[in-house]
């Protein structure tokens, strides 16, 4: 039998970059795919696309399926990338920027992505009162993620309360919760979210 193979033909499309451009300042168009990004990166065995790929997919205008995956959420940040690049494109950048669409745009659920979970939890937190209150954060994070009922599941449940214990006895987890000083101007940031034409309108028209 005769396996027919469909090849598509994509052309550039540069309608995604410069929306990252104009909201960021990042300018992904600049990347000539030398993959140092990608050879450096400590984390791409976790990832489904490549930092490498996840810019050429850009490039070619495929805007939704960088971001639905899993790719942007693995990044840790740890800029090695952006280091690396010969053409001074802010890839971790980039990455925070596709994090920050993705969640405007509603396309990220936090029970089947418990880093997302884990990043809603702690952001929440830092806009409430400036810093992190640790026995806050996890109970905010094992509810939304739904975590507690894989660890009911598993048997370990149990055994993070008991650490949650020996934590608080050590001093480790405050039962308490403290701000900064000066709030108003951290929440300025947590105001306007940075967000592109198409989800304002999204927003808007639901």
């Amino acid at each position: 039998m005769e396996h027919v193979v469909e090849e598509t033909f994509l052309e550039p499309n540069y309608d995604a970059t410069q929306r990252v451009s104009a909201l960021s300042g990042i300018q992904p168009e600049l990347c000539y795919q030398c993959r140092k990004c990608t050879s450096g990166c400590p984390l791409t065995f976790a990832m489904d696309y490549y930092p490498d790929q996840i810019v050429r997919y850009l490039l070619l205008g495929l805007e939704e399926k960088v971001l639905s995956s899993a790719t942007i959420w693995v990044c840790s940040s740890c800029e090695t990338c952006t280091t690396r690049c010969p053409n001074d494109i802010d890839i971790a950048g980039l990455m925070d920027y596709l994090k920050q669409q993705a969640h405007a745009r509603g396309l990220v659920d936090p029970r089947a992505n418990l880093t997302y979970a884990f990043h809603e939890a702690f952001l929440s937190d830092i806009g409430r009162r400036g810093r992190i209150f640790e026995t806050g954060l996890l109970q905010r994070y094992m509810l939304s993620s739904g975590a507690w009922k894989a660890k009911l599941k598993e048997g370990t449940f149990w055994d993070e309360i008991r650490l949650g214990l020996a934590l608080w006895r050590r001093g480790r987890l405050p039962l308490r919760a403290h701000g900064i000083r000066r709030m108003s101007d951290l929440q300025r940031h947590f105001q306007k979210p940075m967000q592109s034409p198409e989800a304002k309108n999204s927003s808007v028209s639901s």
